[in-house]
């Protein structure tokens, strides 16, 4: 039985240091969430739909990995792959025009 509960102790403790590591990641991303939604509420940017409508369907062919957004810039990066590379794309969240392709 001692034994058992050595191997829950551990486990419980491999998920805690797990947690740990992933949840700086989880944090910053849900910023980036927050930040976009509090400047497209002002009015200060376009929602992400908008953009998405606009940007996704010129990527014919491939997949669409998500996007990040800047709120220093107001610049939303939409990221594709294509077969074996990754394309950013940066759009200013003012105007929803593409800034740069890469």
């Amino acid at each position: 039985m001692k034994r058992m509960s050595n191997r829950v102790i551990l486990l419980l403790l491999g998920a805690l240091a797990l947690n740990a590591a992933i949840e700086p990641a989880v944090a910053g991303r849900r910023g980036e969430q927050d930040e976009a939604r509090q400047d497209m509420a002002a009015g200060k940017v376009k929602s992400l739909r908008e953009i998405e409508a606009t940007v996704v369907p010129r990527m014919r062919g491939m997949q669409y990995l998500g996007p990040e957004y800047d709120p220093t810039a107001q610049v939303y990066r939409l990221k594709f792959i294509d077969r074996d590379r990754v394309i950013f794309v940066d759009v200013d969240g003012r105007t929803g025009g593409v800034l740069r392709q890469r």
